[in-house]
């Protein structure tokens, strides 16, 4: 495998990918006639400092991030900034307290906004949960705060504009929510909520932008959505490298990122026991139970309070058929496809990689199995690329989505890989398949086989899947036979067909009407 020095190619731009919708209304909130105070969330490395730093002209931003130490160094690091934005000096011992220090923050930025002609001002406070200690300390903060807000940021000049725009944003994201929350000093406040979300596949596909369509995906599934992840990513080298130097090697940058991503997370003890109930998951135990006797813990409140937790901050999610009961067991799965992937094939290959290279543990431990991790990773694209195009193909809306896995009635195992209720009461179900080849007519039959035997089972969305009006929805990497196609004609019944190549396509791949 060759390995290519920094020197090698030229720095790649910086580019603010996706957050088109989050641009347009923080711009629309800045511009308007009087001052708005926004709240931004979201897990660590999802990008949201690189949306607030790069949404809007340098001149007109102010951006301050705490940091991880104590509120008094940062209240003196946030004047130090105000100092450099603002050219004037200023003396600590004169702000003592955050209200001083938001009095005269909200008073220069209202100078600015206020100004002819009026200048649109931003502020940012980043990390604001680090100005204080606790989630009781952040509550005092806020409460500092909305005492400036309320009393200065809301008068402007008579008949004058003040378009000035407050954001705290924080990767705290249950004591930053809390802010908006009933009982909250700022509850009421906001004029503007959002937790920013990793990339879906397409996106993700602008930061891992390599040529064939399938390295695309395969990014996806080994990377996920998370920026910071994906922007160490070089297309110019093969996906097989950058997975090695950036994942499998003990020295690679997401590897480590990874690793450590729990010891960032606020308010979290006991990693260690956080780490196993993920590698419990990750190695197939997906129930309460089994993740217990797995992880060595019990299975009791705190363990359910750690896959709660687990599930707030993005790591893992909740998985269960359609027709599931509200008494059935919750069944588990890993959230985050870095993480899927590093539980996968980085930690179980642990002492072959500090042994071997990267490159060789690729090709022996994690190559060949690749097509049969990638199956669930397709699926996940598959939704987020209906849910995509759902306005430009006038496709029915999905209510929610799932799968199915049971038995019939003489207990043969079904596995139904897409099952859909739709908003207009049809349910949409389909198949997913990461094959190299085209597929045949068989996929095709052998699904709708299925549903019979699910229907006579009792599955009631199994009958209601078998409506003549009931859309069908196929995904295949490798595109599919002219027999399969045939075969989904002769049912007559709406139907999506989608290779990778249409799931990538600028455009709208065609669809029959559902």
């Amino acid at each position: 495998m060759a390995h290519l020095t920094p020197a090698d190619h030229p720095p790649r731009p910086v580019l603010l990918v996706d957050r088109h919708a989050e641009r347009r209304e923080l711009h629309a909130l800045r511009d308007r006639e009087r001052p708005a105070l926004a709240l931004l969330t979201g897990r660590r490395r999802v990008g949201k400092t690189f949306l607030l730093t790069h949404a809007w002209e340098a001149d007109h931003l102010f951006l301050f991030t705490a940091a991880r130490t104590t509120p008094e160094l940062n209240r003196r690091q946030l004047l130090h900034d105000l100092v450099a934005w603002t050219g004037e000096a200023l003396d600590p011992a004169d702000y003592p307290s955050w209200r001083t220090v938001f009095r005269l923050l909200i008073d220069v930025a209202t100078h600015r906004a206020a100004g002819d002609p009026p200048r649109p001002t931003v502020l940012v406070l980043d990390e604001f949960q680090y100005l204080a200690d606790g989630e009781a300390g952040v509550a005092a903060v806020a409460s500092e705060l909305n005492a400036v807000w309320e009393g200065r940021a809301l008068t402007r000049p008579a008949g004058g504009r003040l378009p000035l725009l407050l954001v705290l944003a924080g990767s705290a994201v249950t004591t930053m929510e809390a802010l908006a929350g009933g009982g909250s000093p700022l509850y009421g406040r906001f004029d503007w909520q959002h937790t920013l979300e990793p990339f879906t596949y397409d996106f993700a596909a602008d930061l891992a932008a390599f040529g064939p369509v399938r390295d695309r995906a395969l990014a996806y599934g080994v990377f996920g959505g998370t920026p910071r992840y994906l922007a160490a990513i070089d297309p110019r080298r093969s996906l097989a490298e950058n997975a090695t130097d950036l994942l499998l090697s003990p020295r690679g940058e997401v590897r480590l990122l990874v690793e450590t991503a729990l010891d960032q997370e606020e308010g979290l003890r006991d990693v260690p026991k956080y780490r196993a109930v993920l590698r419990a998951v990750a190695d197939g135990c997906t129930g309460r139970n089994e993740i217990a006797q797995r992880a060595g813990l019990a299975n009791d409140h705190g363990l359910r309070e750690k896959l709660a937790t687990l599930i707030a901050l993005g790591y893992l999610e909740e998985r269960r058929n359609v027709d599931a009961k509200p008494n059935e067991a919750i069944r588990y799965q890993i959230a985050d496809a870095a993480f899927r992937f590093y539980h996968r094939f980085v930690a179980p290959n642990a002492s072959l990689l500090e042994r071997y290279p990267a490159a060789q543990v690729w090709e022996t431990a994690v190559a060949p199995h690749v097509d049969t991790y990638m199956g669930l990773e397709l699926e996940r694209i598959a939704t987020q690329a209906y849910d995509r195009r759902v306005a430009g193909l006038h496709l029915p809306l999905v209510q929610r989505w799932g799968r199915w896995e049971g038995v019939d009635r003489l207990r043969r195992s079904l596995e139904i890989d897409l099952v859909a209720a739709l908003a207009d009461g049809r349910w949409m179900t389909g198949a997913v398949k990461w094959d190299h080849h085209p597929i045949g007519a068989g996929v095709h039959h052998d699904h709708l086989e299925m549903l019979r035997r699910a229907a006579d089972a009792g599955r009631a969305w199994a009958h209601a899947a078998l409506a003549p009006d009931a859309p069908l929805y196929y995904v295949a990497a490798g595109g599919f036979t002219d027999a399969f196609r045939r075969a989904v004609d002769a049912s007559e019944r709406p139907a999506m067909l989608w290779s990778l190549e249409e799931l990538y396509a600028t455009d709208d791949p065609a669809a029959a009407p559902a």
